[in-house]
């Protein structure tokens, strides 16, 4: 079938003849069918939940075109090649185009031979687009905003750009219009609904629930060696690593290197041409791990990374949520590992002089905080923060694939009566008016400008509490939250003591508390020997060939199958059968091999999850293949004879 046949086709027939899928999931269907019906629409989905289906899929049905505008040229990159190599029509115009190859896009345009359009909202601004839709041939039948958080000041990635996207909106207003986003608060959820003008909008929020991402969060005692732990447990696999500055950049990304790790650096201080060099490699499994600062990451569509750790503390549970999204996009198992330490909050206040708007930057920020150093299921809080109730009895889910502090347990009380008592008696000689953070400075003795103004070295508890560290010391305000001996403000977040807490301390009771300070991590060596196999060895069976060290201690931890609802066939397919790790690496290779000679990532041909499928099942026929999770028509009658080629030789 050509684009032109699904000219107001059945959805699910263009689901399954064009991307190679049975049903739809999440809310895709509901979504579309707004769409479809021509009301305005926002959409909230996780990343990886098929926010692109919502449109690409409405685009071929209607005849007309779907205008797309989304924010990174990586993003438009990605979704074209993915569109084409399903024999879908589809460009992308931006300052990346030659100028040749520009006019025969906008002259296909013209023709309606192109059924989607990306442009950035910089672009949508110029004339030269503008007059374009404005072509009496041309008949704009959606507008899609991709990201759409970004019109938000309350989101945590607010571009002004965008703002401006509600003119062109104006202009068409027989489109339907379309707002997708994966973190969206109903505060920005308003937001976005005002400032794009959409009308009488259906709002559909989906979960915000990624099943397949195990949350972890540990207190940062030795940032490289936590770092190089959580990446053995991805032996051979794509992570991201978060860090706060350019400079802890470099620094952590020439630490690896030293270890042998296959690893790239990317911030704003590299060059456009190193910066672009860079994240393609990333993405065609060319570099195993990408060390970066913010500027990195939205819009990646690279589905295998396995790994997202945060060397800090993000600014916000948004930008967290974002970039912790973009492990696992596939839906196999994956971990978003952060490191956390209270004097990385300071680095993060210390900008805070430049916000526009201090008080909603610490309200942003001491969300982050309450998820940090919360002693209740992580995702329960993560959740709970964008509105969502979590369950997992009704879901069926195993606690102890959600998170480490469901991995903890029950955790066995503490005898912390002295340092409660200290804490307590700090909070009341500081007359209740501060944060848990400059509570623990005076019980630490700090010198800080602020306290020694308020006279607190003065007072009797300063300097008596340098028995636990500072990450301990939150972990006891944080069990005194959950048993209610302290309330926090909800204004700034000043700690009070409860009627509960006054008379326990009053009446000198005893407190025991259920805190199990986090273990010592310990420190790396880049001068060992014998740590790691140098990063020029080839690694057989892992990603296609790729070079990537292997740890060659026996004692390495092997990755936690971290989802229960893990597809059942995968699980066959990646188990210890020699047979079928030889398969999975002669597709890998083979994958490789067809990404190269069509010059796109390897993902676009085909994602992890359809090889895992296709070993399992292992197709004889062209028809067989279209029995397999992401194979479509197209993509089997152009990659079909050499997958089963592949496979038929392991057969013999």
């Amino acid at each position: 079938m050509t684009q032109s046949d699904f000219i107001n086709a059945a959805p699910e027939t263009v689901l399954k003849s064009v991307f190679g899928y049975d049903s739809f999931r999440l809310l895709q269907k509901d979504i579309i069918s707004h769409v479809l019906s021509g009301r305005d629409t926002l959409a909230v989905m996780p990343t990886g939940g098929g926010k692109s289906l919502c449109y690409q899929i409405p685009a071929l049905i209607f005849d007309g075109l779907t205008v797309v505008v989304s924010p990174l040229i990586s993003l438009m990159q990605d979704q074209v090649a993915s569109l084409n190599a399903a024999g879908i029509n589809a460009v992308f115009l931006n300052s990346t185009v030659e100028w040749d190859d520009y006019l025969d896009s906008m002259n296909a345009i013209r023709r309606g031979e192109t059924k989607i359009v990306y442009v950035s909202p910089e672009g949508l601004a110029t004339a030269r687009i503008r007059d374009l839709l404005h072509d009496e041939r041309i008949t704009v039948r959606c507008i899609t905003i991709d990201e759409a958080h970004c019109v938000s000041e309350w989101g945590h990635d607010f571009r002004p750009d965008y703002l401006e996207i509600s003119s062109i909106r104006k202009q068409f207003p027989k489109a339907v219009c379309l707002a997708l986003t994966a973190t969206a608060t109903k505060q920005v959820r308003d937001d976005i609904i005002r400032n794009l003008g959409l009308q009488n909008p259906a709002v559909l929020v989906s979960s915000f629930d990624r099943a397949n991402i195990y949350l972890n969060v540990v207190p940062k005692q030795n940032g490289l060696g936590q770092i190089v732990d959580c990446i053995r447990r991805h032996w051979g696999e794509s992570g991201i690593i978060y860090c706060f500055s350019r400079k802890q950049v470099d620094s952590l990304t020439e630490q690896l290197e030293k270890l042998g790790y296959s690893v790239l650096n990317y911030h704003a201080g590299l060059s456009d041409e190193e910066r672009a060099d860079h994240q393609t490699k990333f993405i065609r499994d060319e570099v195993q791990i990408m060390v970066a600062t913010l500027a990195f990451g939205m819009g990646i569509d690279k589905p295998n990374v396995r790994f997202v750790i945060h060397h800090e503390i993000p600014k916000s549970l948004e930008q967290y949520y974002q970039e912790i999204g973009r492990a696992g996009r596939d839906g196999l198992p994956s971990e978003a590992l952060l490191l956390y330490s209270a004097g990385d909050i300071h680095k993060i206040r210390y900008f805070f002089d430049e916000a526009a708007d201090r008080e909603k930057s610490e309200q942003l920020l001491q969300g982050m905080i309450d998820y940090a150093t919360s002693r209740i299921c992580r995702r329960k809080t993560l959740l709970g923060y964008f509105g969502e109730k979590y369950n997992p009895q009704e879901e069926n889910r195993a606690p102890a694939t959600c998170c480490d502090l469901c991995d903890l347990g029950e955790i066995p009380l503490t005898d912390l009566t002295v340092p409660v008592q200290k804490l307590l008696s700090c909070i009341i000689r500081t007359n209740s008016r501060f944060g848990a953070s400059y509570v623990i400075d005076v019980l630490l003795g700090s010198r800080q400008k602020r306290i020694l103004e308020n006279h607190h070295d003065e007072i009797s508890t300063y300097g008596i509490g340098r028995e636990l560290d500072r990450d301990q010391w939150f972990e006891v305000v944080n069990a005194l939250l959950d048993q209610e001996y302290l309330v926090k403000t909800e204004d700034y977040s000043v700690l009070q003591i409860t009627v509960k807490g006054s008379a326990a301390l009053r009446n000198r009771e005893a407190f025991k508390l259920p805190v199990a300070f986090a273990r010592t991590v310990p420190s790396v060596n880049l001068e060992a020997d014998g740590v790691f196999v140098p990063k020029t060895r080839s690694l057989a069976g892992a990603n296609g060939g790729l070079m990537f060290p292997k740890p060659t201690s026996k004692k390495s931890k092997s990755k936690k199958q971290l989802s229960a609802d893990y597809n059942r066939q995968m699980a066959d397919a990646l188990s210890q059968n020699e047979d079928n790790a030889a398969l999975i690496d002669a597709l890998k290779k083979w994958r490789r091999k067809q990404a190269s000679e069509l010059n796109v990532p390897p993902y676009i041909i085909f994602g992890d999850k359809t090889l895992y499928e296709l070993v399992a099942l292992k197709p004889r026929t062209r028809a067989d293949l279209l029995m397999v999770t992401g194979i479509g028509e197209n993509k089997a009658e152009k990659f079909g004879d050499g997958i089963l080629r592949v496979i038929s030789d392991f057969a013999l």
